[in-house]
């Protein structure tokens, strides 16, 4: 009977040693893995992405700064008109996925990309892009941009596992921008134009470049009308009439490299020169491939910022 005993209480412990050694095995299993794609919500939908994707398309210069200051890499953007800042995704080992406004699907599909990143200038492509592969569009909602922006940059931090520099630099935008927003309370109204071919269009609140007013507070010199991405034409009577503090300046024409007077030699005459912006060295000629092609990316909205924060306070 002891020989009995001992043979079954050897068995038990036999047993015991193997559920232990196999326990962390067993604890392994009960996590949960970890997840293959990510839910993300964008303008024109819900879309599942991968975690973490190899290869990475986007026609959204605003995207590609984002990225690029979280040290992602972007395999194809769309070339020919890149700014200065965003110049090393020039050629090289880059694909080139087409135009700013015309995606080139052929090159897309035969690179197979993880991951597309549009907006608004290829926003009707969607469709077709999605058939290529996942595809979100992170367009900027211009009546709050802000928050927006804040989504589509915490769906990046998500998509690539970059959440805590996300919200790092957001919370550090935040601070520059409540700065400018007080510096901006007393320092008079201000108009926004764009030059192109020698004419003048003026934005205003709710616009494109309506981060100026919405968003940092400084009070617009004029109801200004504008209908989708455009604003209104105005005449140089119509900016000496309204005369406002300071004058905000984007020039089209060097920012897409098109030949034409530059924005100082289009506002350089004696009705623009009699506003009290121009009087008070007030006339503020901003980035214009900063403001007018990239947009909202963590890098150069941090610079947008700073460079209204410098007019204001000044």
């Amino acid at each position: 009977m002891a020989h009995v005993r001992l043979a079954v209480l050897s068995a038990a412990a036999a047993a015991t040693l193997a559920l232990t050694a196999c326990g962390g095995s067993s604890e392994a299993a009960d996590e949960p893995a970890a997840a293959s794609t990510v839910s993300i919500e964008h303008a024109q939908g819900t879309t599942e992405v991968p975690v973490d994707p190899e290869t990475v398309f986007t026609f959204d210069l605003g995207a590609l700064d984002t990225l690029d200051a979280l040290g992602v890499d972007v395999a194809g953007v769309p070339q020919g008109t890149l700014p200065e800042q965003l110049s090393a995704y020039e050629g090289g080992d880059t694909t080139n996925i087409g135009s700013m406004k015309e995606p080139d699907f052929e090159a897309i599909a035969a690179a197979a990309p993880d991951l597309i990143i549009i907006s608004g200038r290829v926003a009707d492509s969607y469709g077709e892009l999605s058939e290529i592969a996942p595809t979100i569009d992170l367009s900027v909602d211009a009546t709050d941009p802000i928050a927006s922006f804040t989504g589509h940059t915490e769906s990046l931090g998500r998509i690539f596992g970059a959440e805590d520099e996300v919200a790092e630099r957001l919370d550090a935008l935040d601070t520059r921008i409540a700065e400018t927003k007080e510096a901006a309370a007393s320092a008079g109204d201000g108009l926004i134009l764009l030059t192109s071919a020698g004419e003048v269009t003026a934005y205003g609140t709710g616009s494109r470049f309506g981060l100026i007013h919405d968003v940092l507070g400084v009070e617009p010199a004029a109801a200004v009308k504008n209908e989708g991405t455009h604003g209104e034409a105005v005449s140089f009577e119509y900016i000496a009439e309204v005369n406002p503090a300071h004058l905000f300046v984007i020039d089209r024409d060097a920012a897409v490299g098109e030949a034409g007077a530059a924005g100082s030699a289009v506002l350089d005459n004696e009705l623009v020169n009699g506003t009290d912006a121009a009087k008070n060295d007030a006339i503020t000629y901003l980035d214009s491939a900063s403001w007018y092609l990239i947009g909202y990316g963590l890098n150069n909205l941090d610079a947008m910022v700073s460079a209204v924060d410098e007019a204001v306070a000044a």
